[in-house]
């Protein structure tokens, strides 16, 4: 394992992240650095473990703190995915990046 990757993943064992899915239907999630895109399908949140994508039906934010770094979204929750934060920045292989290039 290269060192960079050891440093990111130690750096990483620090962070305390909850997510706590209530009946599919309420999401509190802690840790939340910025909200970079809703709508009423699909939910993007730069978290401090990575790119949380949250997606449903008639999904809306109940509640924003960045200064405590919570969220609480509702709706009818589907799935929850992360993915890298370097993965959006470098265009990696998303429907729309493959789709407008």
């Amino acid at each position: 394992m290269p060192i960079d990757e050891r440093k990111s993943m130690s750096s990483m064992t620090n962070v305390i992240q909850n997510i706590v899915l209530e009946n599919r239907e309420k999401l509190n999630i802690t840790g939340v650095l910025d909200v970079l895109s809703f709508d009423d399908q699909i939910v993007i949140l730069e978290t401090e473990l990575g790119l949380l994508t949250v997606k449903g039906e008639n999904l809306r934010i109940n509640k924003l703190s960045l200064d405590t770094s919570e969220v609480t979204v509702d709706g009818e929750i589907s799935q929850l995915a992360y993915s890298e934060k370097d993965t959006m920045e470098k265009g990696g292989g998303g429907l729309l990046n493959k789709i407008f290039k």
